[in-house]
This record gives C-alpha cells, sequence and structure tokens, in this order.
C-alpha cells in the first residue's frame, strides 16, 4: 500500500504557458507577511511608512540571487554539466545563508544612504525574517527536500502529524532509498515561529538597539546547528564538514561578541522603544491644524 503513495503536486496552478510553483509561492507569502509585519512596526518606530518597500526592491533580488549563488557554490558538483540548471531556482536550492549575507549587505548600504540607524533597522526586520523563513519552509516540504534520516510511518504518526504531512514524507532518497524521512523542514518551521514570539516579546523589553536582531541570529543559528545535524541534503565542506553548522557557529559567535562589545565600548547608546513616534504624529498634526486656524 506504501507504494502507492503519491507525493502531493509542485505545482499550485497554472496561467496559460505560465506554471506556478508552491516553492515560490510559499517564499513568496514568507516575503508578504515578513513585509506587512515590518511595515506595521516601521511606523511605531518613527521610520517612513515606505522603508522597506524601498528596502526590498534592493534587498530581495540581491537576496534571491546570493542565496542561489551560496547554494550552487557549495553543490557545484550538481552543476558542472549542466550550468544552466543553476537558474531552475523553481526546483529549490536557495540557501538562507546567503540570502541573508546578501540582505543585510543591502540593508547596511540602504541605511547608510538614507541616514537611518541599521540597527534600528535589522531589529525591525528580524521578526520578519524569521516568520519568512518559518512559511518558506514549507516549501521546501512541497519540493521533498530538506529532510532528515530515515524513520518509521509509526514514528510519524506518533508526532500527532496529519496524514498529508505523513505521506508527503514517504520519499525515494538516493542514498536509503524509498521510505519515511524525518520533516526536518517542519522542526525548524516551528523553531523560527517560537523564535518569532520570542523576538516579539523582546520588543516590549526594550533592548540596546541591534540587541534584538542578535538574538534572533543566536535564536535561528542554534536551532539550524542542531536540525542540520539530522539533515541528509547537507551543503558540504569537503566530506566532513556541514557548511550551515558552520555558519550557525560563526554567527553565534559574532553575535554575542558584538553584543558584549558594543555594551562595552558604550557604542549602544539607544534602546529600541526610544523616540517614540505617536508623541511626534501627534505634535505634527496639532501643529497642522493650528497653522489651518490662523
Amino acid at each position: 500500500m506504501e507504494e502507492t503513495i503519491q507525493p502531493l503536486s509542485r505545482i499550485a496552478f497554472e496561467l496559460g504557458p505560465i506554471t506556478v510553483y508552491w516553492y515560490g509561492l510559499l517564499i513568496g507569502l514568507g516575503v508578504v507577511v515578513g513585509y506587512l509585519l515590518a511595515t506595521r512596526e516601521t511606523e511605531k518606530r518613527g521610520l517612513p511608512k515606505d522603508t522597506f518597500a524601498d528596502l526590498l526592491i534592493w534587498a530581495l533580488p540581491i537576496a534571491i540571487i546570493s542565496a542561489r549563488l551560496y547554494y550552487v557554490i557549495f553543490r557545484w558538483e550538481h552543476y558542472v554539466d549542466n550550468p544552466l540548471k543553476a537558474f531552475a531556482i523553481w526546483e529549490g536550492g536557495l540557501a538562507i545563508h546567503g540570502g541573508l549575507i546578501g540582505g543585510v549587505a543591502t540593508a547596511i548600504v540602504f541605511a547608510k544612504r538614507r541616514g537611518i540607524s541599521i540597527w534600528k533597522l535589522l531589529d525591525i526586520a528580524a521578526p520578519s525574517i524569521i516568520v519568512a523563513q518559518a512559511i518558506g519552509r514549507w516549501g521546501n516540504f512541497m519540493n521533498q527536500e530538506v529532510y532528515g534520516g530515515p524513520v518509521s510511518r509509526e514514528f510519524l504518526e506518533n508526532l500527532m502529524l496529519p496524514q498529508f504531512i505523513i505521506n508527503q514524507m514517504y520519499i525515494n532518497d538516493p542514498q536509503f532509498g524509498l521510505g519515511y524521512y524525518h520533516p526536518t523542514f517542519l522542526y525548524e518551521s516551528i523553531w523560527n515561529l517560537l523564535g518569532l514570539a520570542l523576538l516579539l516579546w523582546l520588543r516590549r523589553v526594550n533592548l540596546k538597539e541591534g540587541e534584538i536582531f542578535f538574538s534572533y541570529v543566536i535564536w535561528y543559528s542554534i536551532g539550524r546547528f542542531m536540525i542540520e545535524g539530522m539533515r541528509l541534503d547537507n551543503l558540504m565542506i569537503g566530506d566532513m564538514l556541514r557548511t550551515a553548522q558552520i555558519m550557525s557557529i560563526v554567527l553565534i559567535v559574532g553575535a554575542v561578541v558584538l553584543w558584549v562589545y558594543r555594551r562595552k565600548a558604550g557604542l549602544a547608546t539607544k534602546n529600541y522603544l526610544d523616540e517614540e513616534p505617536k508623541a511626534k504624529t501627534t505634535t505634527n498634526h496639532t501643529k497642522g491644524k493650528k497653522k489651518k486656524k490662523k
């Protein structure tokens, strides 16, 4: 009976010659949800409403390109005989670490040109990034990728998973063959949603600027390091080193060092909730009314 299980279609819908894949659709949905979350917080923090709309024009394509480039570099053996396949991103293969490198680099340049605090910008963006990652992992689910080692169907049923997830985890892996596998995409998605709750709570704690973003980096990297050890489709450096685990360690250490250094050096002078914009908005609105009366 197990041999008759058919995977879910990777295609969401077709419009004439245009084929829309679940992978791209879910990543797009993650971007939209993240954008709405960031825009709402942007106004509260006193930045122009269109800040993230302007940023995404540059950051999104650069992040996608860098995410794909990162993946292709560390999986070059799959593309060396057919380099054109490197452009087939609908088949999967966007490395989150590559996307973060491109996106953060773009944000740094953007913030400098706009005269905006990069730390405030990254703090606002942190919950948006992690919720986009949580949603985007379901694109991997539809592609039957980002899974762990072999398990039994009974194991998955004991996790109280719905049948459509259990059936989709019935995969023909090139190493272990046809069978059920750990839904590591789901583990990471849940970890990211817990991280989202943490980051939203930290907004109310009123940390120094930059420390919500550092918290995101640390939280995500801890989860990624643990889950990466379960995955079968790792990007590797040589035969032993998993790139995501190396990057996770580097990011955790880097975030902690920067966090402590900025505090001790007196560089973290502003708090996340400093300069509440509501008072400014009210004042400007009132001034506008007074001018009209005159």
